[in-house]
Formats: C-alpha cells, structure tokens, sequence
C-alpha cells in the first residue's frame, strides 16, 4: 500500500499543483516529499524511501529520465511515473523501456491521478 509520495519538478507551482491535485483526487492521507531536480530527488528517495515517485521529464541539473535510470540501478523495484507535457509516442516508449510505471501529461485532472494510481496500487 502506498504511504509516501515524492514530487520531483523544478517549478514549485508545478509541485503545489500535483499535491493539491492529488489531495483533491483522494491522496491527501498519503505523506508527500519534494525535491526539485533529480540530483535532490536521489537524495530524497535515499532518505526517505518514498513508495512512489512522480517526476517531471524535463529538469536542469538531471531530468527524470536519467533519475529513473539511476534510482532503478539504486532500488530495481522503485516505482516512478511521469507527470509532463511530453506525450509523443517515442516518449512514451522510452519512458515504459526505461522502467516507468506510467506517464501522466500535462494538463492533467484529479481523475487522472485517480485511475492511474489506483491501478498501479492494484498491479503492485
């Protein structure tokens, strides 16, 4: 069962947005952490070994699809989705080759995270 959520985006309007659509989408019992690139992120998931990870793709310093390379090296079983604005199908394959659980696109709603998640929370 998920208990901990960790957001990775640089901007942090972006990451008030995802809390306060995840609290709106029925998550708001779920603690959540921040960080904002994937040089912080690795530190954070080290830390606080959140239960998932929902990553922006494009970030400076490390963009999340070298964090996800790098946490799946750190932990194989980490369990890291996308939340961007990249929605091409070479996206979406390199995401899913890489180990990605799902991408969600930005505009996103409540109901998005909703049916992603609780799926995912199914699927394990």
């Amino acid at each position: 069962m998920l208990k901990k959520i960790m957001i990775v985006d640089d901007s942090k309007i972006m990451r008030l947005v995802i809390r306060r659509t995840l609290r709106q989408a029925g998550f708001d019992d779920f603690e959540m952490v921040e960080a904002d690139d994937g040089r912080e992120a690795i530190d954070v998931y080290e830390r606080e070994r959140p239960d998932l990870v929902l990553a922006d793709w494009d970030m400076p310093v490390m963009g999340g699809l070298e964090l996800l390379r790098h946490l799946r090296a750190f932990d194989p079983q980490v369990r890291l989705g996308f939340v961007t604005s990249e929605q091409s199908p070479e996206s979406r394959t390199t995401a899913r080759q890489a180990g990605a659980r799902f991408l969600i696109t930005k505009p996103f709603t409540p109901n998005d995270f909703k049916l992603t998640l609780d799926l995912m929370m199914r699927v394990g």
